[in-house]
This record gives structure tokens, C-alpha cells and sequence, in this order.
């Protein structure tokens, strides 16, 4: 049988997936089937860490809005919860990301949004 000399096809599909991994180590960056394994593990890994990055950045959030509720000056306890469905009752629309900023950068605006809310529990308007 005599010798085929391949085209260029497979050789190009190749350099594309050693580019993809060439900053992994050892065979994981040199042998063809190991690159395919390893390619598909990556892509696998980024698809779901991306849901739990989200994840993650809310529970930082609450987090950081709960500690910022609790602490104030008067010693009056506020959760995070009874915030949230006052915010929810009031129908004032902030995401937790939002508050979350507030509650870093400006912790007043924080406070005069929860003694407004706290203020409209006690005497409530029609809208």
C-alpha cells in the first residue's frame, strides 16, 4: 500500500485545540487525546462556575446589606429579611447589588432608606 500524505485539515483542528491549552502543564498541553479530554473539562468547569459566580456575588451581597442594617447607632435591630419585604410592601425597587453599594460607599442613604421604611410600618399612606 503506498504511503498518503494527509492534508492540512486535521493539522489545523490540532494547532487550534493546542492553542486553546497551551498554558496547562505537562501532557496535558502536548498529547492530542489528553488536549481533547482536557479542553472539554475546562469548557465544562467555566459553564458552571459561571452560574455559581453569580451565586456567590448575591450571597455577598445579602451579606453585606445585613451588616449594614444591624449596625447602627440607635442599638435598634433591623434583618436583612424584614428589610427586604418592607422594600417589597413599599414597592421601591432596588436590586441587592445596589443596596449593596449603598451600604459600602454611603451608609446614611442606607439609613434614611430604612427609617423612611420604618416610618411609612408605623403610618401607613395610601398610594
Amino acid at each position: 500500500m503506498t504511503r498518503v500524505r494527509r492534508g492540512y485539515i486535521a493539522r489545523r483542528r490540532r494547532k487550534k485545540m493546542r492553542l486553546f491549552v497551551s498554558s496547562f502543564r505537562g501532557a496535558h498541553s502536548k498529547t492530542i487525546r489528553i488536549i481533547a479530554q482536557q479542553k472539554i473539562r475546562a469548557l465544562f468547569s467555566a459553564h458552571r462556575d459561571r452560574d455559581k459566580k453569580k451565586r456567590d456575588f448575591r450571597r455577598l451581597w445579602i451579606t453585606r446589606i445585613n451588616a449594614a442594617i444591624r449596625e447602627t447607632e440607635k442599638g435598634v435591630y433591623y434583618s436583612y429579611s424584614k428589610f427586604i419585604n418592607d422594600l417589597y410592601k413599599r414597592q421601591l425597587i432596588l436590586n441587592r447589588k445596589i443596596l449593596a453599594q449603598i451600604a459600602i460607599l454611603n451608609k446614611n442613604c442606607l439609613y434614611s432608606i430604612s427609617n423612611e421604611i420604618e416610618d411609612w410600618k408605623e403610618s401607613p399612606e395610601m398610594i
